[in-house]
């Protein structure tokens, strides 16, 4: 299990290599990159901010939901500035079988967005805007 807040680019390869354990026959992996575009909006950059302590708090209450189920979970977030195909996001979720691991992993991701307080500064080509993490 793995819960983190960081500034440094995250390490997909890394982490995955974490859920991969004899006990589970299934893995699945959300990984959320900075995208270009976002409907006709074109995105420059996005920068993330948070409240650390409480992130990872909330972060750590969530993936306590899928841990009592008797399953592996990574949850990493990057904050700060981050450019155009940048790795924003990392969920993954260990579990005996793959249909757990694939709604495991959607429950985390979908409820991160909710629940979690990260914030980002979306610069588009036009304007700057605060937004939430919804898409």
């Amino acid at each position: 299990m793995k819960i983190e807040i960081t500034q440094e680019p995250i390490n997909t390869e890394k982490l995955t290599q974490s859920l991969i354990h004899s006990e589970y026959g299934g893995v699945d992996i959300f990984i959320g990159n900075i995208r270009r575009f976002t409907d006709d909006i074109e995105t420059e950059k996005i920068e993330y901010t948070t409240y650390k302590k409480m992130a990872e708090k909330e972060m750590q209450k969530l993936a306590d939901k899928v841990l009592s189920k008797g399953m592996d979970v990574v949850m990493v977030h990057r904050i700060g500035e981050l450019q155009l195909g940048d790795i924003a996001v990392f969920i993954g979720v260990s579990a005996p079988h793959r249909a757990e691991a694939f709604e495991n992993c959607q429950f985390l991701i979908d409820e991160l967005k909710k629940t979690v307080p990260i914030w980002k500064k979306e610069y588009d080509r036009d304007k700057i805007r605060w937004g939430g993490l919804e898409d």
